[in-house]
């Protein structure tokens, strides 16, 4: 199987067409398009594992993915993403598909489940709030209109700046209608709080609530789920392990362990960058998914990034949100313990996703907001091959950075007792709060081990551990300088910020970037 190379132990010697900062899924899929296009890419990636998001843990002869949970409309061949994927990893990256449910909303003790396919979702919920008939059809409705206009908005961040300024703003007119708070659309269409908490329980999906965030996010995920969710035969690492053949093949290479300390900028042209060893690595064409925060303030020189504007740009955005994740591992199979596939999305039982946020960010002691729970060893049918005898699971909440802010600048696994205290003590909440769900997992944990924004920050490189890169508010999408291009020339954005959160939105941020680069609409040709 093909490698990413250490950058410790093997010099940067070949020339390539572009360097990529990140190894990703955005920087990957952009890597990957390039070098189908015949183009010789270097992804240079900071950590000692690739694949950013995409990529897995191990820890005793246990593995997690740590990002990837479930992806929809994978399983369609037809689909967009899908086709995006086979043509990236030449049809190797394969999928399994989580069934006739992917998503169990819980509050309290009422149950909602998510049933795969348009119609069979339409039913459930219209089962469930049988009053509620006709604003769960107007609901579904408006979130495929919704759809459908953000075509030519994201067409827009393609356009050289004097083609946006000519036609941008028509371009961009019919989604920015739809970039209300979700709360706001869905009030238009029923008063009923009940079915708007259900409707929204996939909010920890894109990170904010539905007073926050924007119905453009909205849609954009409810919909990606309509027809089911999947997950990649053989766990998330899949995803880099099937698209660096294609980089490899075109004679590309990915390095890892090799941070990029700055982007080398001459007369407002980025011509390659200087690594942290001093060492610099010269091409024509330098692409950053390392978010445009750390792009701007960080790996760009300060007095470009004053000229150009850049640092005022990233002033005007905002980080996502910040997550604690609990690991766990059983000495029992999938099947003795009795997990199903269908993620778990666990609440209080008022209905009240806003509320119970906002408390509990004034009071880390108060109710648990939303308790995510994925069963990935249920999910992925080459798991027993891997790992005999052994389950996995995770369990998320939300976390703010601000909490752990007093161990900034301290080692990771030397941070001391009182972060592991604190580790300790919401360790045991999640647990609790599993227990509850699955109570014949109790006495059966072997191991566990929680990660916190601090984590996110040490291996992701976001400066507040944010897990989604850019906050999906209505203001993000008002921003036309999130695009590909940016004032300097020869640099190039793509990943997450791009487009949006998520595999699938990192994954068109590639699409995108490419797309610009080679003057191509690789859309129309895939």
């Amino acid at each position: 199987m093909s490698k990413a190379k250490s950058y410790a132990r093997n010099k940067v010697t070949e020339q390539y067409d572009a360097i990529i900062i990140g190894s990703g899924i955005g920087g990957m899929a952009a890597a990957g398009y390039l070098s189908k296009q015949g183009k010789k890419v270097l992804v240079l990636e900071r950590n000692y594992t690739p694949g950013g998001f995409t990529q897995v843990f191990k820890r005793r002869d246990y593995e997690w993915d740590v990002g990837i949970h479930y992806i929809g409309d994978v399983h369609r061949e037809q689909t967009m993403i899908r086709k995006q994927f086979d043509y990236l990893s030449d049809g190797k990256l394969e999928w399994a598909y989580m069934g006739d449910v992917y998503d169990k909303a819980i509050f309290g003790d009422e149950v909602y489940e998510f049933r795969s396919g348009l119609q069979e979702f339409v039913e459930q919920m219209c089962a469930y709030f049988p009053d509620e008939t006709e604003a769960i059809e107007r609901y579904v409705t408006m979130i495929y209109e919704a759809q459908r206009s953000q075509g030519t908005y994201f067409m827009e961040k393609a356009l050289p700046r004097f083609a946006s300024n000519l036609m941008g703003g028509r371009m961009r007119k019919k989604a920015l209608n739809f970039n209300r708070t979700t709360l706001e659309v869905l009030r238009d269409l029923t008063d009923n709080q009940k079915l708007i908490a259900v409707l929204t329980t996939q909010f920890g999906d894109y990170g904010l609530p539905p007073a926050q965030s924007s119905f453009m996010i909205h849609s954009m995920v409810v919909k990606h789920y309509f027809n089911g969710g999947s997950f990649p035969i053989g766990g998330s690492s899949r995803l880099f392990d099937t698209i660096l053949p294609t980089v490899q093949n075109a004679g590309g290479e990915v390095y890892i362990s090799a941070e990029v300390k700055e982007i080398i900028v001459k007369n407002n042209k980025a011509v390659g960058v200087r690594m942290e060893d001093e060492r610099e690595i010269l091409a024509p064409l330098v692409i950053s998914s390392a978010g445009i925060y750390n792009t701007y303030k960080k790996l760009l020189p300060t007095s470009i990034s004053e000229k150009n504007g850049l640092g005022a740009q990233a002033d005007k955005i905002e980080p996502s949100v910040g997550h604690v994740c609990l690991y766990i591992g059983f000495k029992h199979s999938t099947a003795d313990l009795q997990l199903e596939k269908p993620n778990l999305w666990i609440f209080p039982d008022n209905y009240d996703h806003d509320k119970n946020i906002t408390a509990y960010l004034a009071d880390p002691n108060a109710e648990l907001p939303v308790v995510y729970v994925s069963f990935p060893s249920a999910k992925d049918p080459d798991w027993d091959n891997r790992y005999p005898g052994k389950a996995t699971i995770d369990v998320i909440t939300l976390a703010p950075y601000s909490w752990y802010k007093k161990w900034e600048g301290t080692r990771w696994h030397h941070r001391g007792e009182e972060y592991e205290a604190e580790k300790e003590k919401l360790s045991q909440r999640l647990l609790e709060a599993l227990y509850k769900q699955v109570p014949q997992l109790r006495e059966k944990v072997d191991y566990y081990e929680l990660s916190t924004p601090l984590s996110t920050q040490h291996f992701a490189n976001y400066h507040a551990g944010e897990l989604y890169g850019i906050n999906h508010t209505p203001e993000r999408f008002e921003q036309k300088f999130l695009r590909p291009q940016t004032p300097i020339k020869n640099l190039y954005l793509t990943g997450q910020d791009v487009i949006s959160c998520g595999i699938g939105g990192a994954l068109a941020g590639g699409l995108l970037t490419a797309s610009v680069i080679l003057k191509k609409n690789l859309m129309k040709e895939l």
